[in-house]
């Protein structure tokens, strides 16, 4: 197969259209659609479904993506390591993290960085759903719990605990709640049911001090530890957050309480794949997260 060919389909695929693949690759519309034709004829398969609305992949079209896709990681990859075999840091770097750690704690900090190495083309990819580091999605992942992707180098940086917070017009209306079965009387806001949890009981919350005859039910359900936090700043209840937040927890004026009260731990990691072992991009954000944890604390 023409390595050519392989790249405009590639394009074609990820742009669904022959037209906004040929604008990305500076081609007309004609020329990219006669050398998908020519690649499905030296296959002797059909690649695309071609239909009014666009393209999409056939059987054989997915199953050659994905090859092509691991290939073009791949080799973007070994170029960046060429790249980076000169004497400074240089190229594209894309680190992923939790919406709550990334927005709270990491991008606050990344003015440092970004001056230190000035080279360096940061990508910041907040999502609470894992990213595969071994097909290319991302360089580098900050986790919260171990990581379960095999073949990931892992170094743990930071432990990672729970405190109970209130805002204060909250706790004016409501009270403030002086030991855990108090809490019995209170507004409480807790994780919702599809978010992925480091710890086995993330909403232990409901359970502190409470008994097996009276259960507790949630105010509110969120999906998103920023979304917990949102929610407790604006007075809806009380919420459990994590302590990497202490700062921003400590500007918006919220209110520690129960302080004896603590949550489950766990801790984040730094990972990425064995690959990029050597990378003096991956080597130079580890030291830095390092070093800003232990200067910084949570």
């Amino acid at each position: 197969m023409d390595w050519d060919k392989l790249r405009i389909f590639y394009a074609v695929a990820k742009a669904e259209s022959f037209t906004h693949a040929g604008d990305t690759l500076n081609l007309s519309q004609s020329a990219v659609s006669r050398q998908i034709s020519a690649l499905e004829g030296s296959l002797n398969v059909s690649l695309f479904h071609r239909h009014a609305r666009g393209l999409k992949l056939t059987e054989q079209g997915v199953h050659l993506f994905r090859t092509v896709k691991d290939v073009y990681n791949k080799l973007t990859m070994t170029e960046a390591q060429i790249i980076e075999s000169k004497e400074r840091p240089q190229g594209p770097l894309k680190i992923t993290t939790t919406v709550a750690f990334g927005s709270v704690w990491l991008t606050p900090r990344m003015k440092e960085f970004l001056e230190h190495y000035p080279d360096i083309e940061v990508s910041l990819v907040l999502s609470d759903s894992d990213l595969d580091l071994s097909m290319g999605e991302a360089d580098a992942a900050i986790k919260m719990g171990a990581p379960t992707q095999p073949d990931l180098i892992q170094r743990n940086i930071m432990p990672i605990g729970f405190n109970v917070f209130a805002s204060p017009q909250y706790l004016k209306a409501n009270g403030i709640p002086e030991k855990p079965e108090d809490m019995d009387d209170h507004k409480l806001i807790v994780y919702g049911e599809d978010v992925w949890a480091p710890v086995a009981n993330l909403n232990w919350l409901l359970d502190a001090g409470a008994t097996p005859e009276n259960p507790r039910q949630a105010v509110l359900r969120v999906n998103s530890v920023y979304g917990i936090y949102r929610a407790v700043q604006s007075g809806i209840g009380i919420g459990a957050l994590p302590d990497y937040m202490s700062h921003q927890l400590a500007n918006a004026n919220l209110v520690q309480v129960l302080s004896e009260l603590k949550g489950p731990n766990f801790d984040a990691y730094f990972v990425y794949p064995e690959e990029l072992r050597n990378s003096k991009r991956i080597e130079v954000f580890r030291d830095f997260l390092l070093r800003r944890i232990a200067e910084d604390g949570n």
